[in-house]
């Protein structure tokens, strides 16, 4: 990975953000949570793929419509984010593969 390519990468990451906090109050702090909870436990790819971005885009356009973020999500955020990752990869999976491994 090049100087450009980090460059690059920042420059997508702070549109990124942008869009977020242009989103309603609700929205952002449940994008926050959602973004906390999948850099924890979230796919190994989520950088490199379109799941943040895909999330942005749902949320605007139920933003859009006016209704809140729960009434769009449902009330636990956690199983929401569960739903969206269950056939990805993630660090959990890849921490049971090294220790059954050993």
């Amino acid at each position: 990975m090049g100087i450009q390519d980090i460059i690059e990468g920042k420059k997508q990451w702070r549109a990124h953000m942008a869009r977020v906090k242009a989103l309603p109050p609700d929205y952002q702090i449940v994008y926050k949570e959602m973004q906390k909870y999948l850099f924890k436990v979230g796919p190994v790819d989520l950088l490199e793929g379109n799941l943040l971005p895909g999330i942005v885009d749902f949320f605007e356009e139920s933003a859009a419509t006016g209704r809140g973020v729960l009434a769009v999500i449902g009330e636990d955020v956690a199983a929401f984010c569960d739903e969206l990752i269950k056939d990805s990869r993630t660090y959990a999976d890849v921490y049971q593969e090294s220790i059954n491994g050993k």
